[in-house]
């Protein structure tokens, strides 16, 4: 597995890193401990050297599991966790100073660790000035008790304000082949800063798989895509035409759509780490492989001329968690 520096900030990690969130919660059941673990160490076993979660995840859950996952090559990887969520009045924000510092202390022991490599506000919390937020890092990082700061969702003018107290090191949005939301400010303004960007549901939450079907079913207990737009049967069946585009240039290229999609994002810029999860140690195979794919000047442009004759239907989240996205 190759290297990928996030941005001028001295953040190495392997080229796509391991998404943990749906080990615990987000798209069914949680995963049983014992295969949970064993998924994450051949994340590991695989090359993988970057690890995503937060305290939200699993309600607290998924960073106990990361931590004990990753305790014996603790020294050996990096771990990004989050804060910015209020648990007690959830689906509430919360980024006033005194919390984070509280949540960092709180992850800290969950993830077995002195310090946390990468600490990302998770929702902009439009009731605190990002300037106090970044003040916070800024404090935890002298400390000791963090590496790096993040931006989860942020928008291009929140990156700024916060880059001017505390140089952020990433920016972790949502971005695939069919989430391109972010193309027109972001991605240009992490470049101009030298910020690394890290998509995630870099295989827009399992559709670009090609397994989710007019018929798939999503639970609304435990699945978030039960009340997300893109995920209602006629969606599905009228964004057919970006599985195509990638079933075409898989068949090209000898590769399975999922390799397609994150190796498209791979070709994109050199400080871009997708975070791929999964539960099955079979398709971690499979998202790992897309490291080996190598998509040419050529492919590129087809793909760019395939994707501008089609028009993704549906918003990619609820109404509610669109109204905690920073806009």
């Amino acid at each position: 597995m190759r290297k990928r520096q996030l941005g001028k900030s001295g953040l190495t990690v392997s080229e796509l890193g391991f998404g943990c969130m749906s080990l615990s919660s987000g798209y069914g059941a949680p995963t049983e401990k014992k295969a949970a673990i064993a998924v994450i160490r051949a994340a590991y076993e695989g090359g993988v050297t970057f690890f995503d979660t937060a305290e939200v995840y699993g309600l607290r859950a998924n960073e106990e599991l990361v931590g004990e996952a990753l305790a014996p090559f603790r020294d050996r990887v990096a771990i990004a966790t989050k804060f910015g969520f209020d648990l007690d009045n959830y689906p509430g924000l919360n980024s006033r100073p005194e919390h984070i510092k509280k949540v960092a202390e709180a992850s800290l022991k969950r993830l077995r660790t002195d310090v946390i490599d990468l600490f990302y506000q998770h929702r902009v919390d439009p009731n605190v000035p990002i300037e106090d937020v970044a003040g916070a890092l800024k404090d935890l990082i002298h400390e000791g008790k963090v590496k790096h700061f993040g931006l989860s969702e942020a928008t291009a003018r929140t990156i700024r304000r916060a880059h001017t107290v505390q140089p952020v090191t990433a920016v972790q949005n949502e971005y695939s082949l069919w989430t391109r939301d972010w193309e027109a400010d972001v991605l240009p303004t992490c470049e101009e800063l030298g910020i690394g960007f890290v998509p995630w549901s870099p295989v827009g939450q399992g559709f670009l798989t090609g397994k989710i079907t007019e018929s798939s079913t999503f639970d609304s207990e435990s699945d978030l895509r039960a009340e997300f737009p893109r995920f209602t049967p006629e969606a599905i069946r009228t964004n057919k035409p970006v599985l195509d585009l990638l079933n075409d240039m898989a068949a090209r290229k000898q590769a399975t759509p999922v390799q397609i999609a994150l190796a498209w994002l791979l070709a994109q810029k050199p400080w871009i780490v997708p975070i791929p999860g999964t539960t099955k140690l079979k398709h971690l195979e499979e998202n790992l492989g897309a490291a080996e794919v190598e998509l040419s000047d050529t492919d590129l442009r087809d793909i760019r001329q395939a994707f501008a004759t089609i028009r993704v239907q549906g918003e990619r989240l609820s109404e509610q968690h669109m109204a905690s996205i920073d806009r």
